[in-house]
């Protein structure tokens, strides 16, 4: 199986049921990035805004509702369990998005459709993130992109602590491959800009971000065991290891809970580029 059919059978199964199940705790989790790309919508006067690894449909629909009547917002996913639970929330009092099951790395969109490229978190899973980004910009032709994207592992402890704290209860643990489609694919902002130009994208800006992110605590284990390398492998663990990765898990995670909420710093890339 190639990385893309490994993306789309893990984004179409257990990954993207647990994300449906997880969005109230990951939208809570993201809400200052999502509020990083409404601004840059906002800033920028879009009308025609591609929302790429749309997800649930929290950034598109916060887009929507920011720039109201006479714009209009479309979010694309590869996963049918997200789109549709993208689908299912409720539009009031602004334009409601269009949201579409697709490969955006290579759906045909019409040429220049769209003046506004975001994602949050969304675009570093392509298996040849070149052409992908060459697609797209032909989608965005006269417009540009805003996209945040993870920094590296060493720089998101959160994001690394359960791995290492299970790592001895889980050997089947999923290996991050440095540059591999995931969540650290772009840790190396040298290298992003270099496939935005590759892509025939102009004036590459890669920007240090760091985020605060809060959640509430009853959400941690939640998301600790259904998402991540710990989620993919504790499938099918047997209940005594079960108990020892939630116990290990709590002792790594100790440092994080802040009374009611879990609290970290998200060390991100803030990435813009204009299509020619």
């Amino acid at each position: 199986m190639n990385a893309g059919d490994e993306m789309s059978a893990l984004w179409n199964g257990t990954g993207g049921n647990a994300w449906v199940d997880l969005a109230p705790v990951l939208d809570r989790m993201f809400g200052g990035i999502e509020a990083m790309l409404v601004d840059a919508a906002a800033a920028r006067g879009a009308r025609r805004v591609l929302d790429v690894g749309c997800g649930t449909g929290a950034t598109t629909m916060a887009i929507a509702r920011r720039l109201g009547a006479g714009a209009t917002c479309t979010g694309v996913d590869i996963s049918a369990p997200m789109v549709a639970a993208a689908v299912a929330r409720p539009a009031e009092g602004f334009p409601a998005p269009e949201f579409v099951v697709a490969d955006a790395a290579s759906y045909p969109f019409e040429e220049g459709a769209f003046d506004l490229l975001v994602s949050r978190f969304g675009v570093m899973f392509f298996a040849d993130p070149v052409a992908a980004f060459a697609n797209l910009r032909r989608a965005v032709a006269g417009g540009g992109l805003r996209f945040v994207a993870w920094r590296g592992p060493e720089e998101n402890p959160f994001m690394t602590a359960g791995s290492r704290a299970v790592a001895h209860l889980l050997p089947d643990l999923p290996e991050r491959r440095p540059g591999a489609p995931g969540q650290f694919a772009f840790a190396d902002g040298a290298r992003v800009a270099e496939i935005l130009a590759a892509a025939g994208w102009e004036g590459a800006r890669v920007e240090p971000v760091d985020v605060a992110c809060a959640f509430p605590e009853p959400g941690l284990l939640r998301y600790l065991t259904r998402l991540g390398p710990v989620g993919q492998a504790l499938g099918d663990a047997d209940g005594r290891t079960r108990a020892a990765v939630l116990d290990a898990l709590r002792v790594a995670y100790e440092p994080y809970v802040d009374g009611e909420e879990v609290r970290f710093t998200a060390a991100c890339w803030s990435v813009g580029a204009e299509s020619p």
